[in-house]
């Protein structure tokens, strides 16, 4: 098997694909390609009669399908799933600021304890997008014995939640964001997905509720937000993500205080690269097996 890494090499993806056993080469010979380092638009230099199969280096892949450049009849995969356990700590720390009035306190200047301090133990956290990242972020809430309610698309049961809805149940959706403490957004971002946290939905939200968005900002309608913010109906919002993004400064979430806003930290440079190579190295491995590859894009779908 011939893996090209590129358009720009990268020595720890490059590393993985000799360690999974295949040979490197270059894109003219190439049947498989990791794609590192250029926007979706290059791809046309690279998609070559005899090209197989297509590593992508993120987890969202909106911008590809965005360029319209994947198409059914060629293998693509994402890294959906290679970061869940990264970014499900960086959520669980925005659900505890929320919890914890984290933000208020560190925005104060003089010695004062807020109001809405709560446990987050025996809560009920709903999960909107119940897929890798989900999961995990279960896996890491267990230990806070809270009640979880959860969206995917298929509406299969999630081990570990009370119950599950496909994301085509509207009464569902509604009934997840009616009763949450914590409302975490983990979709992938998609037409369908777009503005899925709208008006109407923060309306649905309890009053003390917190929403945390580690998804895409296109989630979530930023000047409904604000204006549940600044009305009250909303406990407050922790946002990894934000739409636009990035946030423009002097953005009223940014001194909000009801919001806390991460600069889509939650996956650094710095655990994403080694986590990347991982996942390539596996799919590498399962390819030349003849195993299923991990993050298997539905091109349909869109993610």
């Amino acid at each position: 098997m011939k893996v090209h890494v590129g358009p720009e090499a990268n020595a720890e993806l490059e590393a993985a694909v000799v360690a999974a056993g295949a040979e490197l080469s270059s894109a003219e010979e190439a049947n498989a390609l990791v794609w590192f380092g250029a926007e979706p638009s290059r791809f046309a230099e690279y998609d070559r009669p005899g090209l197989q199969w297509v590593q992508l280096p993120s987890a969202g892949i909106e911008s590809w399908v965005a360029a319209g450049v994947l198409r059914e009849d060629l293998t693509f995969t994402s890294a959906a799933g290679t970061f869940a356990q990264t970014v499900a700590e960086h959520t669980l720390g925005l659900v505890l600021t929320g919890a914890r009035q984290l933000a208020t306190m560190a925005r104060a200047t003089t010695w004062q304890r807020p109001e809405g301090m709560r446990s987050l133990t025996g809560s009920t956290v709903g999960i909107i997008g119940a897929g890798g990242i989900g999961k995990a972020l279960i896996e890491v809430l267990r230990p806070f014995a809270v009640r979880v309610l959860a969206v995917n698309r298929s509406g299969k049961p999630v081990l570990g939640a009370e119950r599950t809805w496909p994301a085509e149940d509207t009464d569902g959706v509604r009934q997840v964001l009616a009763e949450s403490d914590f409302v975490v957004v983990a979709a992938p971002a998609t037409s369908e997905t777009s503005k899925l946290i709208d008006a109407e939905a923060l309306r649905t939200m309890k009053s003390d509720a917190w929403l945390i968005n580690i998804a895409r900002g296109s989630l979530v309608d930023t000047d409904a937000l604000v204006e549940a913010l600044d009305a009250g109906r909303i406990g407050g919002a922790a946002l990894d993500v934000t739409d636009p993004e990035p946030l423009p400064d002097g953005h009223p979430l940014f001194s909000h205080p009801r919001a806390l806003i991460s600069p889509h930290t939650a996956n650094p440079p710095s655990l994403q690269m080694p986590a990347l190579a991982r996942r390539v190295e596996e799919n590498v491995r399962r390819h030349m097996a003849g195993q299923p590859l991990l993050g298997l894009v539905d091109v349909a779908a869109g993610y």
